[in-house]
């Protein structure tokens, strides 16, 4: 028997009324897992950058934001959080599946090359295939050189 408060997963387009939740979700995932590695000075322009394709949100239960993911560069996967709450009920995966029919097949995406990583070990599970290593084209927060990790899907 289903718990009764739950309610399917919703996912839509993000709405410019949506980014001051999703920056307090942000905010959550931050003190959580640090992601991101560096707090942005504007963390709403930062969800809504103008290189961003599309983004989308997914959600249990109206006015909760359960996660956020964006696509630039039309198949790079990009601003992928889920609420601590949220953890464990496949709403990341959801969010994939969703960006993957909207992108007509393949993407990409990168993470922090920390193989120890809950994110590395979602991705390699899911069934994102790792393709290379590169340094970032920015600096972690002491300026310290960035290592990311590729994957394909």
């Amino acid at each position: 028997m289903s718990n009764p408060t739950m309610h399917p997963l919703t996912i839509r387009a993000r709405r410019s009324e949506d980014l001051d939740k999703c920056v307090e979700v942000l905010r959550e995932v931050r003190l959580a897992n640090g992601y991101p590695m560096k707090w942005p000075s504007n963390p709403r322009a930062w969800l809504d950058h103008p290189q961003l394709n599309q983004a989308w949100v997914a959600h249990s239960s109206p006015g909760v934001i359960d996660g956020h993911v964006a696509v630039q560069n039309a198949r790079e996967v990009t601003r992928l959080f889920v609420a601590p709450a949220a953890r464990r009920l496949k709403v990341a995966s959801a969010l994939l599946d969703h960006v993957s029919v909207w992108a007509g097949g393949r993407l990409i995406l990168n993470v922090i090359d920390k193989p120890e990583s809950p994110a590395v070990a979602f991705y390699e599970r899911t069934g994102w295939r790792y393709t290379h290593t590169a340094t970032a084209d920015w600096s972690g927060p002491r300026g310290e050189v960035v290592r990311l990790r590729h994957y394909v899907r």
